[in-house]
């Protein structure tokens, strides 16, 4: 595995713009890929071939390493595993049950305590006294499944985010697999080890895995609701597209796949991540894709639309 390599700022490009009272606000640069149902290239933005750190966009990539590693859950659990959830109460029983699947409960989860990323399952959880937990981060579905893994296999629950762990290696095999090479690996902001790969590579390892239709797509497509939440842009665009399968990561990447094989990844080089719906609305519906059912959100102003964030592709 090579040293991290910093993204060079010649490799990105202009893609989208945030326009407020008709002027042009801010400008996001950074990569787009796009791969055909034949796996060419039918669009890029900047050079594809990047390392980035595609962040909790490589859930279904973990999530599969873990099924071969012999995890055993219901669909319900394989999606919330793949989810970076909103803390809702069907989120929250979903954790609960995957654990309690391997006799374990939540004090067991080592990711970073949070609130909710929903407002009202937030408020909730104040009004009735409680206080951030790993839990009800919105990691904790993938710790879960990690720590299932670990139980059915007899590896070690404590210290299953050391990078060497069984667990963690296998995870790290199985997305260079995937991806054509994980490049470095960090630390994410839950807590577990996160690999970087190029842009291209972890499009064409979500085409794969849509293409392969396997339990994860399968999972995934069946429960958006478990993946991101009411509120959340995985969510909204897998129930308005069919057959889409989608998940954003942290500091403006989304990927998505269709179950013939083609799949866009983006990645928005200021992290920004009001950019990256627009520009895959774009990226799809030059693909073919029928997306009229979504708008990404208004910009706005004392509490009505004055602006939008567009695509520059």
């Amino acid at each position: 595995m090579s040293e991290a390599v910093p993204m060079d700022a010649a490799a990105v490009v202009p893609i989208a713009a945030t326009t407020r009272s008709g002027a042009i606000e801010s400008v996001h640069h950074g990569l787009v890929v796009a791969l055909g149902a034949d796996g060419s290239v039918v669009l890029s933005a900047g050079d594809p071939s990047t390392q980035v750190y595609p962040r909790s966009s490589l859930k279904p990539l973990q999530a599969e390493a873990m099924l071969d590693a012999g995890l055993d859950v219901t669909p319900e659990q394989l999606a919330v595993a793949c989810a970076s959830h909103r803390g809702q109460p069907v989120h929250i029983e979903t954790v609960r049950s995957l654990l309690a699947s391997v006799g374990l409960t939540a004090d067991r989860l080592q990711n970073t305590p949070d609130w909710p990323l929903d407002r009202a399952a937030a408020d909730e959880v104040v009004r009735a006294g409680g206080a951030r937990s790993s839990l009800l981060q919105n990691c904790s579905g993938k710790h879960a499944a990690m720590l299932a893994t670990c139980v059915v296999n007899g590896w070690d629950v404590d210290s299953y985010l050391e990078p060497q762990h069984p667990l963690q290696v296998a995870i790290d095999g199985h997305i260079a697999a995937r991806t054509g090479g994980v490049l470095h690996t960090g630390i994410d902001g839950c807590g577990a080890p996160t690999a970087a790969v190029t842009l291209e590579g972890v499009a064409r390892a979500f085409a794969a895995v849509a293409a392969t239709a396997g339990a994860v797509y399968e999972a995934m497509l069946a429960r958006p609701d478990l993946v991101s939440g009411e509120g959340g842009d995985d969510t909204t665009m897998m129930r308005a597209v069919p057959g889409l399968m989608m998940k954003g990561g942290a500091e403006g990447v989304l990927v998505a796949a269709l179950g013939d094989g083609r799949a866009v990844a983006i990645k928005v080089a200021d992290g920004a991540a009001r950019a990256g719906l627009p520009v895959l609305l774009d990226v799809l519906h030059r693909l073919d894709v029928d997306t009229g059912a979504v708008a990404p959100p208004a910009i706005m102003g004392h509490g009505r639309p004055v602006g939008e964030t567009r695509s520059l592709l």
